[in-house]
């Protein structure tokens, strides 16, 4: 393995982990931007700008542009986050500069055709509906909502109804003008690919199109006060969501989180999948599961369950979790955890694509590289009191939020359940 980084004249960093054993190379260009940057009526903008660069350029028809990526083989995909918006794709290491063209030239050159611009409005309207038809998904967006209390990394990356109807092409041109500069933006690869050949063809490209825009505004950090949505809603179920404040992306606690987690809900051997699926049989789905950001994250718990099983389900969740946090954890149950994860950290590096995204990540929010070994010895190093302490940091200052989606009202639920 052999790692490099290189940062143009202008501040775009172009980064590299050469992998000779591989037949395959993962590229993305990254941009340090997300949905937690947008003002409330444009939430969505840049989830948008993810759908319309591959709708065609001044050089390629967005038909071109998929028959280009079909004819070398290539798995091309793009997402936004709160924080990152990244387009990417993967191929054989000898398809890499037509790869590199492609993604070159949908970055830089995209069109923003009104036409292209309305039809892909109605795809993503529909894709918006499609969430509040999936409840499972539909519960997040809601908890998110209520969890963040208004603030901006609260909204859905999507947008709502309202605000992708209202987004024209000037307002797009003008988000790529104040967060599309140079020094947000990132070209990362991993596998069969060579550095200075990579620099060598993006370096022209990168330094002439892309000029240093309005310098953005700090992001502000939201605080989280608990709080309770209920959503009633015909449903054969009622899915929950609830969750408390967890340490950040760059907390030297993350790892105690990481493990608390998987202990919890984040395998089939964890406390809530045993006692709530397995010894109970009061949902089919229950898990816990981390969303974290550069400067905060929560730590949230999902289950969906007949109306009749509701309490008890919360019940249960608050006795686990009250248990964890009165130190009922066992050196055995937290080296099961470190090696659950350490095992998906080590398989996850066989995959070219993994590897991209973590070099990206951590670059974009650490400011270098981090190798494998490096958060394992971090992990091993947790202690049994440090998950203890995180779980009563988390869950014991009763700044819970609850929300849930189904056929459920208020004066239903036992309150008594949400307060650790």
């Amino acid at each position: 393995m052999m790692y490099r980084k290189t940062v143009l004249e202008n501040g775009v960093r172009i980064i590299s982990e050469q992998l000779e054993h591989m037949q395959s190379v993962s590229l993305g260009v990254w941009v340090n931007t997300g949905s937690r940057d947008e003002l409330e009526k444009e939430n969505g903008i840049c989830h948008f700008i993810e759908h319309m660069v591959f709708k065609g350029t001044m050089n390629r028809s967005s038909l071109q542009i998929a028959k280009e990526l079909d004819a070398i083989g290539g798995l091309s995909n793009a997402f936004t986050g709160k924080e990152i918006t990244c387009f990417h794709a993967r191929v054989l290491g000898k398809h890499f500069k037509v790869l590199a063209d492609i993604l070159s030239d949908i970055f830089l050159n995209s069109s923003f055709n009104t036409d292209d611009m309305e039809r892909e409005r109605q795809v993503i309207l529909q894709e918006i509906s499609m969430v509040e038809d999936t409840p499972d998904d539909n519960i997040h967006v809601l908890f998110n909502r209520l969890f963040w209390g208004g603030h901006p990394i609260g909204m859905s990356t999507l947008g709502t109804f309202e605000s992708v109807s209202a987004i024209g092409k000037q307002a797009i041109l003008r988000y790529i003008k104040e967060y599309y500069v140079p020094e947000k933006v990132l070209l990362v690869a991993a596998g069969n690919v060579e550095h200075d050949s990579m620099v060598s063809y993006f370096q022209p490209l990168f330094e002439s199109a892309l000029e240093g825009g309005k310098t953005s505004s700090e992001r502000s950090t939201p605080r989280t006060n608990g709080g309770l949505s209920v959503n009633f809603k015909e449903l054969e179920q009622v899915h929950i969501c609830l969750g408390g404040e967890s340490p950040s992306q760059t907390s030297d606690r993350r790892f105690a989180c990481a493990l608390f987690n998987t202990i919890l809900g984040g395998n089939m051997s964890s406390r809530l999948f045993q006692e709530i699926r397995e010894n109970r049989g009061l949902a089919y789905a229950v898990y816990s599961f981390l969303s974290v950001y550069v400067d905060t994250g929560f730590l949230g718990v999902y289950a969906a369950t007949d109306y009749q099983n509701v309490n008890p389900v919360l019940e249960t969740i608050r006795k686990e979790i009250k248990k964890i946090c009165a130190g009922a954890l066992s050196e055995a149950d937290l080296t099961a955890a470190k090696e659950h994860l350490i095992g998906s950290i080590y398989l996850g590096s066989e995959s070219a694509d993994n590897r991209m995204m973590r070099v990206a990540k951590n670059e974009i929010v650490f400011g270098r590289y981090m190798g494998y070994d490096e958060l394992v010895s971090n992990l091993e190093r947790v202690t049994v009191d440090e998950v203890i302490e995180i779980a009563v940091q988390i869950f014991g200052g009763n700044k819970i939020s609850l929300a849930t989606l189904g056929p459920i009202k208020e004066e239903d639920l036992d309150k008594c359940n949400i307060v650790f």
